[in-house]
């Protein structure tokens, strides 16, 4: 039964003249007359066989010309009779990138410089429809972080990420005994301005449509979601947790990694502080602090 409802609807979409042409589209216009099978689409692809190498080194004698995408590499191979291989089809250098959609990762190649502190490329989840700010996308997990925390209280520097002192783009990476860079720290950041587009961490390391939160999307996000301590934070699809921070006195020292959590607001409070969301076993605070301090940046569009 199931076969034959295939085979129904295949015609349906079909159609097959009388040379032997095939042809698949929405409008059942006929083939190209010099195509003996046309598929005419303008929302989808075709997919040819997909396997492991393993599985394409296992077909028996394979035709010459036979084409399959290998899933171990993501390259399309062809088998050449002649030479009796299989040949990868070489990729040129344009690319087509498809649209975003929440809920898919996004990975980054992270370039040490002026933003990164290291190189290192990291997969970050994506999420929305949180409480309080449903319509924004979020990643789930601290910027430069090169895993989603397990716990939270998750001392780890993987999980903690990197720290930016207010409206500066300079990412900080600390292993708990040493700062990465290690150059001069400010220690004291009088200005009036919120976090600028052009020292936006987020904008510059996964793209134009990221940004840090405002003061108002984490107030909004903490109140939906009757925080009280930093089990809320932790259970919300947003996996927050107490990624520490670094002092603003020299920028050496780590403290409360696994006790509180940091995380900066793009909006200034005044000209010395800006507004941070915060938590520890206690509570949750929607406050501010000095913009010298080095805290934990997390990322929406």
């Amino acid at each position: 039964m199931k076969i034959l409802v295939f085979v129904i609807m295949l015609v349906m979409a079909s159609v097959i003249r009388a040379a032997g042409q095939v042809g698949i589209s929405s409008d059942n216009s006929a083939p190209d007359p010099s195509a003996m099978f046309d598929v005419k689409s303008t929302t989808k692809g075709a997919l040819i066989p997909r396997m492991t190498q393993t599985q394409i080194a296992a077909i028996s004698n394979p035709a010459n010309g036979l084409q399959v995408f290998c899933i171990t590499d993501s390259k399309i191979y062809i088998y050449l009779s002649m030479v009796g291989q299989w040949k990868e089809v070489a990729y040129g250098t344009g690319v087509i990138t498809p649209p975003f959609f929440c809920g898919i990762p996004v990975t980054v190649n992270h370039v040490a410089g002026a933003v990164a502190p290291v190189s290192k490329t990291v997969t970050y989840g994506t999420v929305s429809s949180i409480p309080g700010e449903p319509s924004k996308c979020w990643v789930t997990s601290n910027l430069g972080a090169s895993q989603q925390a397990s716990a939270v209280n998750d001392a780890s520097e993987a999980s903690a990420g990197w720290y930016w002192q207010f409206n500066r783009k300079q990412g900080y990476k600390h292993d708990g005994t040493n700062r990465t860079p290690n150059s001069a720290w400010i220690t004291s950041i009088i200005e009036n301005s919120t976090w600028t587009s052009a020292n936006d961490p987020c904008t510059l390391q996964l793209g134009v449509s990221w940004r840090i939160p405002t003061y108002s999307e984490w107030n909004n996000v903490n109140s939906s979601g009757s925080w009280t301590n930093w089990i809320g934070p932790w259970n919300s699809a947003l996996k927050l947790h107490a990624a520490g921070l670094l002092n603003n006195l020299s920028g050496a020292l780590l403290t409360t990694r696994g006790v509180y959590g940091h995380y900066w607001s793009g909006t200034q409070n005044d000209n010395g502080s800006g507004m941070t969301l915060g938590f520890n076993s206690e509570g949750v605070y929607v406050d501010f602090f000095y913009k010298a301090y080095g805290y934990s940046i997390r990322c929406l569009r």
